[in-house]
């Protein structure tokens, strides 16, 4: 491990241990996941850990999230945020992410009158996130940031903290982020967006860098890395579309189903496109 990593950890360390007590919400990506097991294993740091659970949270996040925590012996909490009773996160403005961040942020202090923190690197500051605005408003520390720790710094110490193949986890934003702009979320949809990105990722193999299923007014769009739908051909590419129309069948977007390359935060509108890097 380079010694710059070490130092990065030194001085999160450092920056942790000048607070009492802390609920570090863990969304089960390789950011919040770090943050709590750097916390962990600092000594008498009182940590509590809040995990929220919903239809807009992959299972494979949660199921992460629980894997660590009994094997760590990690206190953990996993809540219900409410965003799914909250009307201005279902009607999905493109600030959807505040009204998602201000429930759980809400709900994790109604719980704990411990120090909330959040997994946001240094990577994320100037990008468009709604969510550090809600994080802004209710007193939530970003300790990554304020020990000037980028996303490749928090994976060398995700190694560092023995966290092993989850420090290359790639970015898994939630479902709803998945769903354009405009259009209402809907917990019945979300499944099916992972279950066809999980259909899609099965038939390609080994380990394609990007694969994103979009719901638009227009229809599905699976959206693959360059280098894959480069490789795909015709044939490929219908087997594929017709896998992905099974899993809508029941769905308005059943025979909508179409390939395109991958573009970050694609399913977002009326925001330049050059901002966004909170969808993935």
């Amino acid at each position: 491990m380079s010694v710059d990593t070490k130092l990065h950890m030194k001085r999160l360390t450092e920056r942790l241990m000048q607070i009492n007590a802390v609920a570090i919400a863990v969304s089960g990506g390789i950011d919040s996941l770090t943050l709590a097991a750097v916390a962990e294993s600092v000594n008498d740091l009182d940590v509590e850990l809040f995990h929220a659970v919903s239809p807009a949270v992959p299972p494979e996040a949660t199921e992460r999230t629980k894997k660590l925590a009994i094997d760590r012996g990690w206190r953990l909490n996993v809540i219900d945020a409410g965003e799914f009773l909250d009307e201005d996160y279902l009607a999905n403005p493109v600030n959807r992410c505040f009204f998602c961040k201000t429930n759980l942020y809400d709900s994790i202090a109604s719980r704990t009158n411990r120090q909330i923190l959040s997994g946001a690197n240094l990577d994320d500051i100037g990008d468009y996130r709604p969510g550090l605005n809600a994080a802004e408003k209710a007193q939530v520390r970003h300790p990554f940031v304020e020990s000037q720790i980028s996303k490749s710094i928090v994976r060398n110490i995700a190694t560092l903290v023995g966290l092993g193949h989850l420090a290359d986890l790639p970015a898994s934003p939630c479902l709803s982020s998945r769903v354009e702009t405009g259009i209402r979320i809907d917990s019945r949809v979300l499944p099916l967006i992972n279950n066809a990105e999980r259909c899609v990722k099965q038939y390609l193999g080994g380990n394609p860098s990007a694969v994103r299923c979009r719901v638009r007014s227009t229809g599905v769009t699976i959206e693959l890395d360059a280098n894959t739908l480069d490789g795909l051909d015709d044939l490929a590419k219908g087997q594929l579309i017709d896998q992905v129309e099974q899993i809508f069948s029941d769905n308005e977007f059943s025979n909508k189903v179409s390939i395109d390359y991958y573009s970050v935060g694609s399913a977002f509108i009326h925001v330049k496109p050059s901002s966004i890097t909170e969808v993935a």
